[in-house]
């Protein structure tokens, strides 16, 4: 009986494969990228940075279409080749990340020490922000309708702000007998920012102090929290991790990974068939609620703003149904 040849079986199987392998041959393209998004990274702390980083960055490019959401979401356009009633193509990715807020009325005094009252934003590890060094940033608007850009703490020459721990020896019934969940707790995250004491006055004296400062520099005084939106996040920049620098270890890496790609992928994209979105939204850490997360109607409004540039009638909602989308999100690089 003559044998039936064997031929090799095909497998059907996935079989992940290394970035590295893949990206052999584009070492320095990979090395350069990996560069700007650590500059980007050190540079932007909040969604406000983030979208205005993105705006000055786009400007250079004439054939881009910007359109800016309230200074907390952004969407930047490539025009296609293809008619804007045949719908788009979109990268959703949000710039909002996982933080402390400083409340409506936030600082006081307790035990010799200032003090600012905060609330977390997005799904925190709170056992993460203690003890560590932590930055301030947003804006304030002044009684007379002005604003103040406020960023403490990122400079090497700026003091920073801490959140204080139990010593090792003090913290076994306090935390370590405890879950996490109750060991640590979301309204005692509150704001070391001041010991010195104003000698001259009555009462609250280190908050004195504080409020002495903060007219002195920002020209601002108590009040001006309550029209303020101010941010702690940890202090520093970017840094490369491991003796082969083959990681990034930064604050704010979910979701801006995607925001940078996305918006490097449409600089990067000079002729495109279809008119071509990366859109970069707040409020995801909460649920894309508001008027500037996903859940509004900018996108709507992005296309409006397109037809009108375009001199093309449309409905946005026959152009969405035309179109395609990708939400970008982060995943865990390894599943311990």
């Amino acid at each position: 009986m003559q044998k039936r040849s064997k031929t090799p079986q095909k497998s059907f199987a996935h079989k992940p494969v290394s970035g590295w392998e893949v990206l052999k041959d584009r070492q320095e393209h990979v090395e350069s990228y990996a560069r700007t998004y650590m500059e980007f990274l050190s540079a932007v702390k909040t969604e406000r940075e983030c979208a205005r980083y993105v705006m000055d960055r786009a400007k250079a490019d004439k054939k881009l279409h910007v359109v800016e959401n309230r200074g907390k979401a952004i969407a930047v356009c490539r025009p296609g080749t293809n008619a804007l009633e045949e719908g788009v193509r979109i990268v959703v990715a949000h710039m909002d990340c996982p933080r402390l807020d400083l409340k409506a009325n936030p600082l006081y005094e307790d035990t010799d020490l200032a003090m600012l009252k905060t609330h977390y934003y997005g799904g925190i590890k709170k056992y993460q922000w203690l003890a560590r060094p932590l930055a301030l940033h947003g804006v304030v608007v002044r009684e007379d309708g002005s604003t103040i850009e406020c960023v403490v703490g990122e400079d090497e020459a700026d003091p920073c702000f801490t959140i204080d721990d139990l010593l090792p020896h003090l913290a076994a019934n306090a935390q370590y007998s405890k879950k996490v969940g109750d060991a640590f707790v979301g309204e005692k995250l509150n704001i070391i920012c001041g010991s010195r004491p104003d000698l001259k006055a009555k009462e609250d004296k280190v908050k004195q102090t504080i409020l002495g400062l903060l007219h002195e520099k920002y020209g601002i005084v108590e009040q001006d929290f309550v029209s303020a939106d101010l941010e702690v996040v940890p202090a520093g920049g970017a840094r490369e991790v491991g003796f082969d620098r083959s990681m990034i270890g930064a604050y704010g890496q979910d979701d801006r990974v995607c925001a940078w790609a996305a918006f490097t992928a449409i600089l990067d994209a000079k002729k495109v068939p279809f008119t071509s979105i990366a859109l970069l939204v707040d409020k995801e850490e909460i649920g894309s609620e508001g008027n500037t997360g996903a859940k509004s109607m900018f996108l709507e409004e992005v296309l409006w703003d397109l037809s009108e540039r375009m001199k093309r009638s449309i409905d946005p909602a026959r152009v969405l149904y035309r179109s395609r989308a990708i939400s970008g999100d982060v995943n865990g690089a390894y599943d311990p």
